[in-house]
Parts: C-alpha cells; structure tokens; sequence
C-alpha cells in the first residue's frame, strides 16, 4: 500500500462551505475514489490551508491514473474550483504529492 499526501488552501470566508461540500459528497465521487483503491481519506485544516491524506491500495499511479480519467473528478474540480485552490500536477492531473521525509508505524 502506498500513502499520498496533498495541500491546497480554501478562499478567505470559505471554510464552512468547503466542509458543507464535503458533508454532502457525491456518491459518484465516493464511488470514484473505491474504484481508484482510495481509502482512509482524510483532509484537516489549519487556519485556510488543507492537508489531505490518504491510502492507495492499488498504487499511487493507479489511483492517479482513475481520477485523472474520471469526469465525475473533473466536475468536483470545477465544483470545488469558487472555494479552494490546488495545484495539480501537469503530468498526472492529480494532486501535487507531498514528499514524505518521516514515518513511523
């Protein structure tokens, strides 16, 4: 299993609707990231910046791989676009990945 770590930063004033979103995720979107082997999938917050996290049971490149071809993420892109901002990485189309430098199990 490979982990995968992000950030973004939520627009001045919209914390609270960026965690309503999330309240009321989409059940495609759900469905989604189950068929990217995405688990254990979290996201906190300090101040407006993010912090996401979360498990790849079938890779990294696989779950990638299923975002950047889904266009149910395409349309939670442009959903989420009014209240938060993240880069994406040019060549995947995913999340920027954060680099590991600890962990301890």
């Amino acid at each position: 299993m490979e982990r995968y770590a992000w950030k973004a930063v939520v627009h001045e004033g919209c914390l609270a609707e960026y965690r309503r979103r999330h309240d009321e995720i989409w059940p495609e979107m759900l469905d989604v990231l189950k068929e990217a082997g995405i688990r254990n999938y979290t996201i906190w917050n300090v101040g407006n910046e993010l912090f996401g996290y979360y498990e790849c049971t079938k890779g990294i490149e696989h779950a990638a791989r299923v975002q950047g071809e889904s266009p149910v993420v395409a349309r939670w892109n442009e959903y989420m676009k009014d209240v938060m901002t993240m880069e994406f990485d040019p060549l995947t189309g995913a999340q920027r990945e954060l680099r590991r430098v600890f962990l301890m199990e």
